[in-house]
């Protein structure tokens, strides 16, 4: 487990999931592992892997949020801090003129003294003079007022946005706790699978993905290579560099990544920061056709858009794409297609573009991630 959990993306998903078999109704005593079949193991590892993608996605809106707490804490606290100095200033002002209007300086007594005073036109004179200090201590006493509203008001915002951190922080721990029991259900599953079980779940899954893959692009449902734009090339660029790289869960970069992880370093590399998780770039992105997909567009996955990938073109993606597997090229079926987003809509295509050049390993290892020592 990822000591980074606390900025969990998504988890990458099953291939195909919900295009190969239902999941199975439960069960009051479910079978053994030795007494199902392959296709019944495959579909109780996808429900396992969504299981975990749901809790995974709900902890990454947990700490989104805390982290936009904690800043606003921050920012509470600094205004507070100033308030705090104005208003010390604030007393010692008034500090000073109680002094003074206690040793009999006041305007009002200096005015009477002015009155008796045996030249009457000086003291007309001078009258402008006992307005002025009586308005500027008017004044001392209003800001002193002033900052002690201010200041109250601040301490009351910054300790209910503290008690709305610390609440999260608690919510936070046991999203991340849930996270980590889904993760341990998967775990128990494929320990208690033989070599030859792991084999033929994942060629189980793989011809899945081939037969998906050949639909799709047959349905004429996917672009020929289209051009990106200045920024999609350069978060594709950033992408690839990426292959070979582990998938671990929560990971940002720049030695591993989980699937929205990539994405959204990728895009914010290219100068366009985009948000963190696939629920949110699902959300908040501008969606488009799959027709209309161009290298550096964003495919989401399953139905609650638990996993991401970057269109890489002629119908295959880059993608993190599960715990046992590392960063590569896959069909863009690998998984069952929600939909596409383009973080840059205004973002014009390049006159030429050549797409970037792959390493040798690029589609090497599972786009399933199965593996003995997952997660």
């Amino acid at each position: 487990m990822s000591g980074r959990l606390g900025r969990l993306a998504c988890t990458a998903a099953v291939a195909v999931g919900a295009l190969l078999v239902p999941a199975p109704a439960p069960a009051a005593a479910a079978p053994g592992p030795g007494e199902r079949s392959v296709a019944e193991l495959l579909t109780d590892l996808q429900r396992l892997y969504r299981a975990a993608e749901e809790a995974t996605e709900t902890y990454n809106a947990t700490e989104e949020r805390l982290e936009r707490r904690r800043a606003e804490v921050a920012k509470l606290n600094r205004r507070l801090a100033a308030a705090r100095v104005s208003l010390r200033d604030s007393r010692g002002a008034a500090g000073r003129l109680a002094r003074q209007q206690y040793q009999g300086r006041s305007e009002i007594s200096s005015y009477v003294r002015l009155l008796l005073a045996r030249d009457p036109q000086h003291a007309l004179d001078q009258g402008h003079v006992i307005r002025q200090v009586s308005k500027e201590r008017a004044g001392t006493v209003e800001r002193l007022a002033a900052a002690e509203r201010r200041t109250g008001g601040l301490a009351r915002r910054a300790r209910t946005a503290l008690d709305g951190q610390l609440a999260l922080a608690e919510r936070q721990k046991k999203d991340r706790d849930l996270v980590r029991k889904r993760l341990k259900d998967v775990e128990e599953l494929l320990a208690s699978l033989t070599e030859e079980q792991l084999a033929e779940v994942a060629e189980l899954e793989e011809a899945g993905v081939a037969e998906a893959q050949d639909e799709l692009v047959a349905s004429g449902a996917l672009s020929s290579t289209r051009r990106p734009s200045r920024a999609g090339n350069a978060a594709l660029r950033y992408a690839v560099d990426q292959i070979g790289k582990p998938y671990e869960w929560g990971a940002e970069g720049p030695d591993a990544y989980d699937c929205s992880g990539l994405t959204s370093r990728a895009w914010d590399a290219a100068g366009r920061p985009i948000p963190r998780t696939s629920q949110e770039q699902w959300a908040r992105l501008p969606r488009i056709a799959l027709p209309d997909l161009r290298p550096g567009d964003l495919v989401i996955y399953f139905p609650k858009a638990t996993h991401v990938a970057m269109y890489l073109g002629d119908g295959m993606v880059v993608q993190a794409p599960r715990p046992g597997a590392r960063i590569k090229v896959s069909p863009i079926a690998a998984n069952p297609i929600l939909g596409a987003v383009r973080p840059d809509p205004s973002g014009k295509p390049l006159r030429r573009f050549t797409p970037p050049r792959l390493p040798e390993n690029a589609t090497d290892g599972s786009d399933e991630g199965y593996s003995a020592d997952t997660p």
